[in-house]
């Protein structure tokens, strides 16, 4: 895959085991918030980014850039190309079930990404050390097999719900207790 990404999981990871609450593939993975621009529904210029757990430790999901998505005329801006990378690989999370954030993220761009197109991304947990998960995606236009437009890497850092929890506005946890559209088991003790 890379043609020049530097993330690379270190030879001691290991790629970990699929959580026996992972979806099962092709389950449409849900939104962590209705709002997200990257995969909420809600956001009137959001990505509005689908996923679906793949086979093993894979996802898949695609986003059609609109006119609201362009930096120069008629093709979708680089920063948010990044988001919707940053997004797909995030989703990823599901198969482990573990609350993280992004730690690194690097994006290569390939080719131009025109506005009206859909770029279909897979994504895939490569290892993992310790609190850290190496990932890498690559975009394709059109569909699954079309031109390579975007690749990505990123690590994704396992954080405890506090990290969230005391972040949030106030009645979050309250959201979040007992759901079970979400990437995380919402079982958790809060230390206060």
């Amino acid at each position: 895959m890379s043609r020049g990404l530097n993330i690379v999981p270190p030879a001691s990871a290991v790629i970990p085991d699929r959580h026996p609450q992972a979806p099962v593939p092709g389950t449409l993975l849900g939104s962590h918030n209705p709002d997200c621009y990257g995969c909420g529904a809600s956001h009137p210029a959001g990505l509005h980014l689908v996923a679906y757990s793949g086979e093993g430790m894979t996802i898949n999901a695609k986003f059609t850039v609109t006119e609201m998505h362009q930096g120069a005329p008629g093709l979708a801006h680089g920063g948010l190309l990044s988001c919707a990378f940053d997004e797909a690989l995030g989703k990823l999370m599901w198969l482990v079930r573990q609350p993280a954030v992004t730690g690194k993220l690097e994006t290569l761009f390939v080719a131009p990404v025109p506005v009206g197109t859909t770029l279909h991304i897979q994504a895939e947990i490569v290892g993992q050390e310790g609190r850290k998960i190496y990932c890498k995606a690559e975009g394709r236009l059109g569909t699954h097999e079309g031109e390579i437009a975007v690749e990505a890497a990123a690590i994704f850092i396992i954080v405890p719900m506090e990290h969230f929890i005391n972040n949030a506005p106030e009645g979050f946890r309250d959201v979040l207790v007992g759901r079970t559209d979400l990437s995380i088991d919402t079982e958790f003790e809060i230390n206060p």
